[in-house]
């Protein structure tokens, strides 16, 4: 059965007339006016309360930006008196100017011109003779002077040359050091002794090492050295191979046999 709408009857009397009124819409509706005039008043106020706050803040920084001006007396001094002037004594003569000596001035006359028959040459003066002197001429015997004879030479012999000394190495000399057969005995020697190293022949390297030895006076061969290294064992095979030669010629100088140095160059090639 429906229920009679009074005259004193709300919005919300006529649409919750019939429904629940104890859910939460109802109660909202109802409140909804109370809440929002609260609203508005605390707004109000807090505004008006931020304006007042801003106003006294700015009057408090003014009152505290505010500069007094003092006023001091200033004491009047006199002025200094004027600095005294320091009477400088008179400064002292200038000296006498020197006086320059006169000289005497030679006036030179224009050249007289006279003919060649005019014109006396003057005598040269007698010689004067120093010493004692004779008054006859002796003539004298003349002799002829062979150079000295040394009395310990005999006949002309012809003079040695000086002697090498028999611990210096020569890099030059008249006959130079070699193998017993020439240089093609020497490279088939190499040819057949020489070993290529397994380490150069996997890294498929070759090249030319040189090697430097020395050659003895009794064809001995020492103090071998590379000089140019390809590495990868080729230097110490060539200084084995150098070392394993037989007795050489040795080099001479003066005819006589001396010690020398000798480079050789060996060459590792791999064969296709």
């Amino acid at each position: 059965m429906s229920q009679v709408i009074s005259q004193d009857a709300t919005l919300d009397d006529i649409i919750f007339r019939e429904k629940n009124r104890e859910f939460g819409a109802f109660l909202l509706r109802t409140t909804y006016p109370k809440v929002i005039k609260r609203s508005v008043l605390l707004g109000s106020a807090l505004f008006v309360g931020a304006l007042l706050i801003a106003a006294f803040w700015k009057q408090l920084t003014a009152n505290l930006n505010t500069k007094e001006e003092i006023t001091a007396e200033v004491m009047k001094l006199d002025a200094p008196p004027p600095p005294k002037k320091v009477e400088l004594p008179p400064p002292p003569p200038p000296p006498p100017p020197k006086e320059i000596p006169k000289v005497t001035t030679t006036k030179f006359l224009p050249p007289e011109i006279k003919h060649d028959e005019e014109v006396t040459k003057p005598e040269p003066p007698p010689e004067e003779v120093k010493g004692n002197t004779a008054s006859e001429t002796v003539k004298g015997e003349t002799e002829n002077f062979e150079p000295p004879v040394d009395p310990d030479a005999k006949g002309s012999a012809p003079v040695e040359p000086p002697k090498p000394a028999e611990d210096e190495i020569f890099t030059a000399v008249e006959q130079q050091a070699e193998f017993p057969g020439g240089p093609r005995a020497f490279g088939a020697f190499l040819q057949r002794n020489l070993k290529y190293p397994s380490a150069a022949q996997r890294a498929n390297v070759g090249g030319k090492v040189y090697v430097q030895f020395v050659v003895n006076t009794d064809g001995t061969i020492q103090d071998v050295q590379v000089l140019k290294s390809v590495g990868f064992g080729c230097d110490e095979e060539a200084i084995r191979v150098i070392k394993s030669v037989p007795k050489w010629n040795p080099g001479k100088q003066s005819g006589r046999a001396v010690r020398s140095r000798f480079t050789q160059p060996i060459t590792f090639v791999l064969s296709e």
